[in-house]
Protein backbone atom coordinates (compact mmCIF):
# COMPACT_ATOMS: atom_id res chain seq x y z
CA UNK A 1 0.00 0.00 0.00
CA UNK A 2 1.06 4.01 -0.53
CA UNK A 3 2.33 4.92 2.98
CA UNK A 4 -0.23 7.61 4.63
CA UNK A 5 1.74 9.93 6.62
CA UNK A 6 0.22 11.14 10.02
CA UNK A 7 -0.04 14.81 11.03
CA UNK A 8 2.51 15.68 7.90
CA UNK A 9 2.84 19.58 8.26
CA UNK A 10 4.11 18.96 12.34
CA UNK A 11 7.52 20.44 12.25
CA UNK A 12 10.35 18.69 14.42
CA UNK A 13 12.81 15.34 14.03
CA UNK A 14 9.93 13.23 13.82
CA UNK A 15 7.48 11.44 11.50
CA UNK A 16 5.12 9.20 11.23
CA UNK A 17 3.13 6.83 8.66
CA UNK A 18 1.44 3.71 8.35
CA UNK A 19 3.11 2.10 5.35
CA UNK A 20 4.10 -1.71 4.65
CA UNK A 21 7.10 -3.47 5.76
CA UNK A 22 7.57 -6.19 4.09
CA UNK A 23 4.20 -8.37 3.60
CA UNK A 24 3.40 -6.33 7.28
CA UNK A 25 1.28 -3.22 7.76
CA UNK A 26 2.87 -1.29 10.58
CA UNK A 27 2.92 1.97 11.91
CA UNK A 28 6.35 3.55 11.06
CA UNK A 29 8.04 6.18 13.61
CA UNK A 30 11.11 7.89 12.66
CA UNK A 31 12.63 10.08 14.95
CA UNK A 32 16.02 10.95 13.04
CA UNK A 33 19.61 12.89 14.44
CA UNK A 34 19.71 15.13 10.98
CA UNK A 35 18.20 18.52 13.43
CA UNK A 36 20.63 19.27 16.21
CA UNK A 37 20.98 15.57 17.29
CA UNK A 38 17.29 14.76 17.53
CA UNK A 39 16.13 16.92 20.34
CA UNK A 40 12.70 15.97 20.76
CA UNK A 41 10.35 19.52 20.67
CA UNK A 42 6.69 18.81 22.16
CA UNK A 43 6.01 18.96 18.41
CA UNK A 44 8.29 16.03 17.57
CA UNK A 45 7.11 14.16 21.03
CA UNK A 46 3.30 14.50 20.49
CA UNK A 47 3.93 12.57 16.80
CA UNK A 48 5.17 9.52 18.79
CA UNK A 49 2.00 10.17 20.81
CA UNK A 50 0.32 9.81 17.59
CA UNK A 51 1.99 7.00 16.72
CA UNK A 52 1.30 4.96 19.36
CA UNK A 53 -2.41 5.96 19.78
CA UNK A 54 -2.57 5.21 15.86
CA UNK A 55 -0.66 1.48 16.03
CA UNK A 56 -3.85 1.12 19.00
CA UNK A 57 -6.51 2.29 17.54
CA UNK A 58 -5.50 0.54 14.10
CA UNK A 59 -4.17 -3.24 15.77
CA UNK A 60 -0.87 -2.70 13.82
CA UNK A 61 2.73 -3.39 15.12
CA UNK A 62 4.54 -0.10 16.11
CA UNK A 63 7.98 -0.01 14.61
CA UNK A 64 10.20 2.79 15.27
CA UNK A 65 13.52 4.17 14.29
CA UNK A 66 15.36 6.32 17.02
CA UNK A 67 17.98 8.47 17.11
CA UNK A 68 17.65 11.19 19.55
CA UNK A 69 19.45 13.11 22.04
CA UNK A 70 16.62 13.34 24.41
CA UNK A 71 14.70 16.41 25.22
CA UNK A 72 15.20 19.58 23.51
CA UNK A 73 16.98 22.12 25.99
CA UNK A 74 15.68 24.94 24.10
CA UNK A 75 12.16 24.53 24.64
CA UNK A 76 12.69 24.12 28.53
CA UNK A 77 9.53 21.79 30.19
CA UNK A 78 7.25 21.62 27.58
CA UNK A 79 9.78 19.40 25.67
CA UNK A 80 9.94 17.74 28.78
CA UNK A 81 5.71 17.21 28.95
CA UNK A 82 5.74 16.00 25.53
CA UNK A 83 8.32 13.28 26.10
CA UNK A 84 5.82 11.78 29.27
CA UNK A 85 3.00 12.55 27.07
CA UNK A 86 4.66 9.48 24.54
CA UNK A 87 5.74 7.31 27.11
CA UNK A 88 2.36 7.07 28.11
CA UNK A 89 1.08 6.47 24.97
CA UNK A 90 3.58 4.25 24.18
CA UNK A 91 3.02 2.11 27.80
CA UNK A 92 -1.04 2.11 26.64
CA UNK A 93 0.65 -0.37 23.38
CA UNK A 94 1.76 -2.60 26.02
CA UNK A 95 0.57 -5.91 25.57
CA UNK A 96 -2.15 -4.23 23.00
CA UNK A 97 0.09 -4.44 19.72
CA UNK A 98 4.35 -5.62 19.24
CA UNK A 99 6.12 -2.52 19.82
CA UNK A 100 9.81 -2.90 18.51
CA UNK A 101 12.41 -0.08 18.32
CA UNK A 102 15.38 0.31 16.20
CA UNK A 103 18.34 2.55 17.24
CA UNK A 104 20.37 3.56 15.23
CA UNK A 105 22.14 6.71 16.20
CA UNK A 106 22.16 7.91 20.20
CA UNK A 107 19.02 7.09 22.54
CA UNK A 108 19.50 9.40 25.07
CA UNK A 109 17.85 10.31 28.51
CA UNK A 110 13.88 9.93 28.36
CA UNK A 111 14.10 8.64 24.65
CA UNK A 112 16.56 5.56 25.94
CA UNK A 113 13.63 4.68 28.62
CA UNK A 114 11.52 4.07 25.98
CA UNK A 115 13.66 1.64 25.15
CA UNK A 116 12.78 -0.58 28.37
CA UNK A 117 9.02 -0.13 27.29
CA UNK A 118 9.19 -1.41 23.93
CA UNK A 119 8.97 -5.34 23.36
CA UNK A 120 11.81 -5.73 21.44
CA UNK A 121 15.01 -3.37 20.59
CA UNK A 122 17.15 -3.76 17.61
CA UNK A 123 20.73 -1.33 17.59
CA UNK A 124 23.01 -0.79 14.91
CA UNK A 125 26.51 -1.01 15.61
CA UNK A 126 27.09 2.32 15.72
CA UNK A 127 23.65 2.92 18.05
CA UNK A 128 24.25 3.98 22.20
CA UNK A 129 21.75 4.53 24.41
CA UNK A 130 22.30 5.43 28.06
CA UNK A 131 20.06 8.04 31.13
CA UNK A 132 23.00 9.41 31.80
CA UNK A 133 26.08 10.22 29.90
CA UNK A 134 29.38 10.06 30.30
CA UNK A 135 29.74 14.08 30.87
CA UNK A 136 27.73 13.26 33.78
CA UNK A 137 29.32 9.61 34.46
CA UNK A 138 32.90 11.94 34.50
CA UNK A 139 31.43 14.23 37.23
CA UNK A 140 30.11 12.12 39.62
CA UNK A 141 32.39 9.66 39.89
CA UNK A 142 35.61 10.58 38.14
CA UNK A 143 35.54 7.65 36.04
CA UNK A 144 36.37 8.63 32.55
CA UNK A 145 34.25 6.48 29.94
CA UNK A 146 33.23 7.28 25.83
CA UNK A 147 29.40 6.53 24.85
CA UNK A 148 30.28 3.26 23.42
CA UNK A 149 31.52 1.67 26.66
CA UNK A 150 29.29 3.09 28.62
CA UNK A 151 26.37 2.58 26.36
CA UNK A 152 27.01 1.12 23.14
CA UNK A 153 25.26 -1.97 21.43
CA UNK A 154 27.48 -4.14 22.40
CA UNK A 155 27.05 -3.40 26.03
CA UNK A 156 23.43 -3.15 26.08
CA UNK A 157 23.41 -6.83 24.15
CA UNK A 158 26.09 -8.81 26.31
CA UNK A 159 25.42 -6.56 29.65
CA UNK A 160 22.10 -5.37 30.23
CA UNK A 161 19.65 -7.06 27.82
CA UNK A 162 18.18 -3.99 26.44
CA UNK A 163 19.04 -4.97 23.06
CA UNK A 164 17.35 -7.69 21.43
CA UNK A 165 18.89 -7.92 18.21
CA UNK A 166 21.98 -6.16 17.03
CA UNK A 167 22.42 -5.49 13.32
CA UNK A 168 25.31 -3.76 11.22
CA UNK A 169 22.94 -1.21 9.83
CA UNK A 170 20.09 0.57 9.16
CA UNK A 171 18.69 -1.75 6.61
CA UNK A 172 19.74 -4.94 8.03
CA UNK A 173 17.84 -3.54 10.98
CA UNK A 174 14.80 -3.05 9.48
CA UNK A 175 14.99 -6.58 7.48
CA UNK A 176 15.47 -8.27 11.33
CA UNK A 177 12.17 -6.10 12.56
CA UNK A 178 10.36 -7.89 9.45
CA UNK A 179 11.87 -11.50 10.19
CA UNK A 180 10.80 -11.19 13.96
CA UNK A 181 7.27 -9.50 13.09
CA UNK A 182 6.53 -12.98 10.69
CA UNK A 183 6.04 -14.61 14.45
CA UNK A 184 3.93 -12.44 15.54
CA UNK A 185 0.39 -11.60 15.30
CA UNK A 186 -0.91 -7.50 14.72
CA UNK A 187 -2.37 -7.37 18.07
CA UNK A 188 -3.58 -9.29 20.98
CA UNK A 189 -6.95 -10.11 19.60
CA UNK A 190 -5.77 -12.69 16.61
CA UNK A 191 -3.28 -15.74 16.71
CA UNK A 192 0.45 -15.32 15.00
CA UNK A 193 0.56 -15.89 11.10
CA UNK A 194 0.65 -19.57 10.19
CA UNK A 195 4.18 -20.19 8.21
CA UNK A 196 4.14 -22.49 5.19
CA UNK A 197 6.66 -25.55 5.96
CA UNK A 198 7.24 -28.73 4.21
CA UNK A 199 8.51 -30.68 7.31
CA UNK A 200 6.84 -33.44 8.50
CA UNK A 201 4.56 -32.54 11.85
CA UNK A 202 5.32 -35.88 13.16
CA UNK A 203 9.27 -36.27 11.76
CA UNK A 204 11.18 -38.68 13.90
CA UNK A 205 13.40 -36.59 16.19
CA UNK A 206 16.68 -39.46 17.04
CA UNK A 207 19.18 -36.75 16.83
CA UNK A 208 17.74 -34.81 19.69
CA UNK A 209 18.45 -37.24 22.61
CA UNK A 210 21.95 -38.46 20.72
CA UNK A 211 22.97 -34.76 21.23
CA UNK A 212 22.72 -35.02 25.29
CA UNK A 213 25.93 -36.81 26.71
CA UNK A 214 25.73 -39.89 29.12
CA UNK A 215 27.30 -38.38 32.11
CA UNK A 216 24.57 -35.98 34.45
CA UNK A 217 27.06 -33.75 34.55
CA UNK A 218 28.31 -32.95 30.99
CA UNK A 219 27.86 -30.20 28.59
CA UNK A 220 25.92 -29.91 25.13
CA UNK A 221 24.58 -26.73 23.28
CA UNK A 222 20.68 -26.84 23.94
CA UNK A 223 20.24 -25.05 20.75
CA UNK A 224 21.00 -28.74 18.80
CA UNK A 225 18.17 -30.01 20.13
CA UNK A 226 16.18 -27.20 19.20
CA UNK A 227 17.49 -27.43 15.80
CA UNK A 228 16.24 -30.90 16.14
CA UNK A 229 13.22 -30.32 17.15
CA UNK A 230 11.58 -27.36 15.26
CA UNK A 231 10.47 -26.45 11.72
CA UNK A 232 13.76 -27.10 9.16
CA UNK A 233 15.82 -26.43 11.56
CA UNK A 234 15.27 -22.69 11.89
CA UNK A 235 14.59 -20.74 15.13
CA UNK A 236 15.28 -16.54 15.82
CA UNK A 237 17.39 -16.29 18.98
CA UNK A 238 16.27 -13.19 20.82
CA UNK A 239 18.97 -11.36 23.42
CA UNK A 240 21.49 -14.29 22.67
CA UNK A 241 24.33 -12.83 24.38
CA UNK A 242 22.67 -11.70 27.33
CA UNK A 243 22.02 -14.34 30.29
CA UNK A 244 23.86 -17.26 28.20
CA UNK A 245 22.56 -19.73 30.27
CA UNK A 246 19.24 -20.02 29.05
CA UNK A 247 17.62 -19.53 25.40
CA UNK A 248 15.07 -17.37 24.73
CA UNK A 249 13.92 -17.76 20.65
CA UNK A 250 10.89 -18.22 18.44
CA UNK A 251 10.76 -20.51 15.71
CA UNK A 252 7.63 -22.65 14.65
CA UNK A 253 6.27 -25.92 15.09
CA UNK A 254 4.49 -27.43 11.79
CA UNK A 255 3.94 -24.27 10.57
CA UNK A 256 2.58 -22.74 14.15
CA UNK A 257 4.88 -19.55 15.56
CA UNK A 258 6.38 -21.07 19.12
CA UNK A 259 8.17 -19.63 21.93
CA UNK A 260 10.97 -21.73 23.50
CA UNK A 261 12.51 -21.35 26.89
CA UNK A 262 15.44 -23.62 27.10
CA UNK A 263 18.38 -24.08 29.88
CA UNK A 264 21.60 -23.62 28.25
CA UNK A 265 24.37 -26.07 30.07
CA UNK A 266 27.36 -25.10 28.15
CA UNK A 267 26.54 -21.13 30.18
CA UNK A 268 26.45 -22.01 33.88
CA UNK A 269 25.45 -25.44 33.65
CA UNK A 270 22.06 -24.24 33.07
CA UNK A 271 22.13 -23.02 36.43
CA UNK A 272 19.54 -20.03 36.71
CA UNK A 273 20.19 -16.32 37.93
CA UNK A 274 19.00 -12.91 38.01
CA UNK A 275 19.68 -12.35 34.72
CA UNK A 276 17.96 -15.46 33.42
CA UNK A 277 14.92 -15.30 35.05
CA UNK A 278 14.67 -11.53 34.41
CA UNK A 279 14.98 -12.78 30.64
CA UNK A 280 12.88 -15.61 30.69
CA UNK A 281 10.69 -13.69 32.31
CA UNK A 282 10.45 -11.14 30.30
CA UNK A 283 9.84 -13.45 27.30
CA UNK A 284 7.16 -15.90 28.80
CA UNK A 285 5.20 -12.87 29.48
CA UNK A 286 5.35 -11.42 25.85
CA UNK A 287 4.21 -14.81 24.64
CA UNK A 288 1.59 -15.02 26.93
CA UNK A 289 0.70 -11.56 25.75
CA UNK A 290 0.56 -11.97 21.86
CA UNK A 291 -0.67 -15.69 21.86
CA UNK A 292 2.20 -17.77 21.13
CA UNK A 293 2.39 -21.38 22.28
CA UNK A 294 5.92 -21.87 25.18
CA UNK A 295 7.86 -24.64 24.57
CA UNK A 296 10.32 -24.96 27.79
CA UNK A 297 13.40 -27.24 27.64
CA UNK A 298 14.51 -28.16 30.88
CA UNK A 299 18.25 -29.21 32.48
CA UNK A 300 18.96 -27.42 35.27
CA UNK A 301 20.16 -27.89 38.13
CA UNK A 302 19.26 -25.67 40.09
CA UNK A 303 19.81 -21.84 40.83
CA UNK A 304 23.23 -20.22 41.09
CA UNK A 305 24.48 -20.79 44.41
CA UNK A 306 26.25 -17.19 46.16
CA UNK A 307 25.87 -14.01 48.59
CA UNK A 308 26.54 -11.59 45.79
CA UNK A 309 22.78 -13.14 43.94
CA UNK A 310 21.05 -13.33 46.83
CA UNK A 311 22.14 -9.68 48.70
CA UNK A 312 21.06 -8.95 44.56
CA UNK A 313 17.78 -9.54 45.05
CA UNK A 314 17.26 -13.52 44.26
CA UNK A 315 13.93 -13.92 45.58
CA UNK A 316 12.51 -11.10 43.95
CA UNK A 317 14.31 -11.82 40.49
CA UNK A 318 13.52 -15.81 40.62
CA UNK A 319 10.24 -14.80 41.55
CA UNK A 320 9.61 -13.07 38.32
CA UNK A 321 10.01 -15.98 36.13
CA UNK A 322 7.88 -18.35 38.15
CA UNK A 323 4.97 -15.64 38.40
CA UNK A 324 5.60 -15.18 34.36
CA UNK A 325 4.69 -18.89 34.29
CA UNK A 326 2.00 -19.24 36.42
CA UNK A 327 -0.41 -16.28 35.09
CA UNK A 328 0.38 -17.21 31.22
CA UNK A 329 -2.38 -18.73 29.47
CA UNK A 330 -1.07 -19.95 26.49
CA UNK A 331 -0.50 -23.40 25.32
CA UNK A 332 2.51 -24.38 27.78
CA UNK A 333 4.24 -27.93 26.73
CA UNK A 334 7.69 -28.55 29.08
CA UNK A 335 10.33 -31.43 27.89
CA UNK A 336 12.29 -32.40 30.75
CA UNK A 337 15.96 -32.99 28.76
CA UNK A 338 17.73 -34.61 31.48
CA UNK A 339 18.01 -32.74 35.14
CA UNK A 340 15.26 -30.79 36.96
CA UNK A 341 16.34 -29.94 40.62
CA UNK A 342 14.74 -28.14 43.05
CA UNK A 343 13.18 -24.13 42.93
CA UNK A 344 14.55 -24.75 39.21
CA UNK A 345 11.98 -27.30 38.87
CA UNK A 346 9.54 -25.46 39.96
CA UNK A 347 10.19 -22.36 38.18
CA UNK A 348 10.78 -24.19 34.66
CA UNK A 349 7.23 -24.78 33.62
CA UNK A 350 6.97 -27.33 35.90
CA UNK A 351 3.26 -29.61 36.34
CA UNK A 352 1.83 -27.73 38.93
CA UNK A 353 2.54 -24.60 37.95
CA UNK A 354 -0.29 -25.08 35.08
CA UNK A 355 1.23 -26.40 32.13
CA UNK A 356 -0.91 -28.31 29.55
CA UNK A 357 1.40 -31.13 28.87
CA UNK A 358 4.73 -31.87 31.00
CA UNK A 359 6.79 -34.89 29.46
CA UNK A 360 10.52 -36.67 30.24
CA UNK A 361 13.14 -38.27 28.28
CA UNK A 362 13.96 -41.68 29.76
CA UNK A 363 17.06 -40.37 31.81
CA UNK A 364 15.61 -37.51 33.02
CA UNK A 365 16.24 -36.91 36.41
CA UNK A 366 13.54 -35.34 38.96
CA UNK A 367 14.41 -34.40 42.61
CA UNK A 368 14.94 -31.70 45.33
CA UNK A 369 18.43 -31.72 44.33
CA UNK A 370 21.25 -34.17 43.11
CA UNK A 371 22.75 -37.56 44.14
CA UNK A 372 26.49 -36.16 45.27
CA UNK A 373 24.55 -32.93 47.07
CA UNK A 374 21.75 -35.27 48.69
CA UNK A 375 24.95 -37.39 50.08
CA UNK A 376 26.80 -34.52 51.51
CA UNK A 377 23.85 -33.26 53.43
CA UNK A 378 22.65 -36.43 54.70
CA UNK A 379 25.28 -38.61 54.68
CA UNK A 380 28.11 -35.31 56.09
CA UNK A 381 29.31 -38.48 58.66
CA UNK A 382 29.60 -40.91 56.85
CA UNK A 383 32.37 -42.89 54.90
CA UNK A 384 33.34 -42.65 51.46
CA UNK A 385 32.03 -46.15 51.14
CA UNK A 386 28.76 -44.92 52.31
CA UNK A 387 28.53 -42.19 50.66
CA UNK A 388 28.92 -43.61 46.95
CA UNK A 389 26.34 -46.49 48.37
CA UNK A 390 24.18 -43.67 48.91
CA UNK A 391 24.76 -42.27 45.72
CA UNK A 392 24.40 -45.30 43.84
CA UNK A 393 20.81 -45.82 45.75
CA UNK A 394 19.47 -42.33 45.50
CA UNK A 395 20.29 -42.72 41.93
CA UNK A 396 18.39 -45.78 41.23
CA UNK A 397 15.53 -45.19 43.30
CA UNK A 398 14.46 -41.13 43.10
CA UNK A 399 16.44 -40.07 39.71
CA UNK A 400 14.15 -41.50 36.95
CA UNK A 401 11.08 -39.68 35.71
CA UNK A 402 9.36 -42.84 36.73
CA UNK A 403 8.76 -41.81 40.17
CA UNK A 404 7.39 -38.86 38.97
CA UNK A 405 4.98 -40.21 36.10
CA UNK A 406 3.48 -42.20 39.15
CA UNK A 407 2.63 -39.39 41.41
CA UNK A 408 1.32 -37.54 38.24
CA UNK A 409 4.01 -34.55 37.53
CA UNK A 410 4.86 -36.25 34.57
CA UNK A 411 2.18 -36.86 31.74
CA UNK A 412 4.87 -39.38 29.90
CA UNK A 413 7.74 -40.43 29.91
CA UNK A 414 8.83 -40.65 25.90
CA UNK A 415 11.47 -41.36 23.46
CA UNK A 416 13.53 -38.14 22.33
CA UNK A 417 12.68 -39.86 18.54
CA UNK A 418 8.87 -38.91 19.22
CA UNK A 419 9.27 -35.85 21.25
CA UNK A 420 8.77 -33.57 17.52
CA UNK A 421 5.71 -35.44 17.19
CA UNK A 422 4.32 -35.53 20.31
CA UNK A 423 4.31 -31.41 20.32
CA UNK A 424 2.74 -30.57 17.14
CA UNK A 425 -0.07 -33.29 18.46
CA UNK A 426 -0.39 -31.39 21.73
CA UNK A 427 -0.54 -28.06 19.84
CA UNK A 428 -3.22 -29.29 17.60
CA UNK A 429 -5.03 -29.99 20.52
CA UNK A 430 -4.38 -27.04 22.13
CA UNK A 431 -5.71 -25.00 19.19
CA UNK A 432 -9.04 -24.04 21.23
CA UNK A 433 -7.56 -23.60 24.26
CA UNK A 434 -9.36 -20.38 26.15
CA UNK A 435 -9.06 -19.24 29.90
CA UNK A 436 -11.63 -17.20 31.64
CA UNK A 437 -9.39 -14.31 34.04
CA UNK A 438 -10.15 -13.49 37.49
CA UNK A 439 -11.98 -10.12 38.13
CA UNK A 440 -9.51 -7.66 39.15
CA UNK A 441 -7.18 -4.65 37.83
CA UNK A 442 -4.21 -6.39 36.89
CA UNK A 443 -1.53 -8.67 38.55
CA UNK A 444 0.97 -7.32 41.10
CA UNK A 445 4.16 -8.14 38.84
CA UNK A 446 7.57 -8.89 41.32
CA UNK A 447 9.42 -6.69 40.06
Amino acid sequence: MTPVDLRAKVPGVARAMVRDLGERRVVWLEITADEHRGALSSDSSSMITTAARTAVAERLPLVAVMASSGADLREGFSALHGWGVAAKALTDCSGMVPTIIIVDGPAVSGPALLLGIADHVIMTERAYAFVSGPTMVTEFTGVAIDNEELGGSGAHARFTGAATLVTPDLESASAAAEHLLSFLPDNCDVEPPMWSSDDDAARSTPEAGATIPTSSTGSYDVRSVITALVDDGDFLELRGRWAGNLVTCLSTMAGRPVGIVANQPVALAGTLDIPASQKGARFVSFCDAFNIPIITLVDTPGFYPGKDLEWRGMIRHGAQLVFAYGRATVPRICIILRKSYGGAYIVMDSKKMGNDLCIAWPWAELAVMGAGQAAAILQRRASPDEKAAFEADYTERLLNPYVAAERGYVDAVIDPADTRATINTALDALVDKRETFPGRKHDNTPL
